[in-house]
C-alpha cells in the first residue's frame, strides 16, 4: 500500500521541477509521486516528468493533460491518488527530507496503532527570495502536540494564524468525501483546498516539523500583487465558490469560528484587491459581492461584516479606501508576504 500520494502539478516547471522531485524520492516505495503536466508549452516539463518515471517506475507516473490550470491538477491528481493520504507539493516548492522522513515514520507508527488521523498538520517556512531570516509558520500555540485530538480540543486560532494547502496531509477518503472539485484556469484554489474539507476531518494529528518550503518571491508568482489584481476575476471565482460553504452546519464551535475568520481573510483580500485596482469595475464588483451575499446568506453577511476587517474595507469615500490600504501594506510588512 502507498502511504502517501504527493501531487505536483507542472506547468513550464523545468527550471525547478526536479528539486522538488527529489525531495519526495526519500520515501521510497512507501509513496507515490504523481507529476502532472499541466499542457506545458515552453519547455521539456513533460520529458523531464517521463525521465523520472523510467529511472522510478514504481514510485513515478508522469501525466499529461490539456492545460486546466492548478486546479484542474489537482483534480486529476486527486482522482488517480491510490495512496493512504494526499500531500500537494507545488513544482516550485520542495519539502525537508528529515523532516519528511519523520512524518512518514509517524504515520506508520499511526497506522500500526490502528489510529490513523482524518489530518496531519506541519509547519510551513516562507522560503522568500533574498530573505537571510526565514519566516516559519507553526501551530504549537494552537494544536496539541504528539498525540491524536478533535477541533473540539484545540485552542483557538490568533489572528493571521491559518492553515494553508503547505502545512496540511488529508486522507484521500477525506478529500473525496467532501465533493472536492477545484475551478479550472484558476489561480488561488489552494484556499478551497484548505477550506471546503475541513468539516469532513474527525480527527488530527500535529507534527510539530517543518516540512514544507514555500519558495516566495518570483516576479511571475501568482501571489504576487500585480498579478493577483490582474487576475481579480479568478479571485472572485475562489472567494464566490468558498462563500458556498454552509459554515453554520459545522457541528465543532471552534473549527466554525476558524471557518468564519478565514473566509473573513478573503474577503479581505479580494475586497483590498479590488481597492488597490482603482478600477472602477472591481469597485463595482466588490460591492456586488457584499449586497449578494446579504441577499443569498444573511446571518453569514452579518458575521463577516461586523468585524474589524469587515468595517475597514467597506468604509466609504476616498479617505476610506486610503486607510485601508495603509493597514493592508502594514500587514504586508509584518507578516512578510508580497
Amino acid at each position: 500500500m502507498k502511504l502517501i500520494s504527493f501531487i505536483v502539478p507542472c506547468y513550464n516547471s523545468s527550471e525547478y521541477m526536479k528539486k522538488c522531485i527529489d525531495s519526495l524520492l526519500i520515501c521510497g516505495e512507501d509513496a507515490e509521486i504523481l507529476i502532472i503536466d499541466d499542457g506545458s508549452n515552453k519547455d521539456n516539463t513533460y520529458e523531464i516528468a517521463k525521465e523520472y518515471e523510467k529511472k522510478y517506475p514504481s514510485v513515478c507516473k508522469a501525466i499529461h493533460q490539456e492545460n486546466a490550470g492548478h486546479g484542474g491538477a489537482l483534480n486529476r491528481g486527486i482522482a488517480n491518488a491510490i495512496g493512504l493520504y494526499v500531500k500537494v507539493v507545488d513544482s516550485d516548492d520542495y519539502l525537508e527530507k528529515r523532516a519528511l522522513l519523520t512524518l512518514l515514520s509517524q504515520i506508520k507508527s499511526m497506522i500500526y496503532d490502528n489510529q490513523s488521523p482524518d489530518l496531519f498538520i506541519t509547519n510551513y517556512v516562507y522560503n522568500k527570495e533574498g530573505a537571510i531570516h526565514k519566516k516559519v509558520m507553526s501551530y504549537g500555540m494552537t494544536f496539541p502536540k504528539n498525540k491524536l485530538f478533535t477541533w473540539d480540543t484545540t485552542r483557538y486560532f490568533t489572528l493571521g494564524e491559518y492553515l494553508l494547502m503547505h502545512s496540511l496531509l488529508y486522507k484521500t477518503k477525506v478529500l473525496r468525501a467532501s465533493n472536492l472539485i477545484l475551478p479550472e484556469h484558476t489561480f488561488y484554489v489552494d484556499n478551497i483546498f484548505a477550506y471546503q474539507p475541513l468539516p469532513y476531518v474527525q480527527t488530527i494529528y500535529y507534527l510539530d516539523v517543518n516540512l514544507y518550503m514555500y519558495y516566495i518571491g518570483r516576479k511571475d508568482q501568482s501571489v504576487n500583487e500585480e498579478l493577483m489584481i490582474k487576475r481579480l476575476d479568478q479571485q472572485y471565482t475562489v472567494t464566490k465558490k468558498m462563500l458556498k460553504v454552509d459554515i453554520f452546519k459545522v457541528r465543532s464551535k471552534k473549527l466554525r469560528q476558524y471557518m468564519l475568520n478565514y473566509m473573513s481573510m478573503i474577503m479581505t483580500i479580494t475586497s483590498v484587491m479590488s481597492i488597490r485596482s482603482k478600477n472602477e469595475y472591481w469597485l463595482m464588483e466588490k460591492e456586488k459581492l457584499w449586497n449578494d451575499l446579504k441577499k443569498e446568506n444573511f446571518y453569514l453577511y452579518i458575521k463577516l461584516k461586523h468585524t474589524i476587517l469587515g468595517y475597514g474595507v467597506n468604509l466609504p469615500g476616498k479617505v476610506g479606501k486610503d486607510i485601508v490600504v495603509f493597514f493592508y501594506k502594514a500587514v504586508r510588512l509584518i507578516y512578510g508576504f508580497n
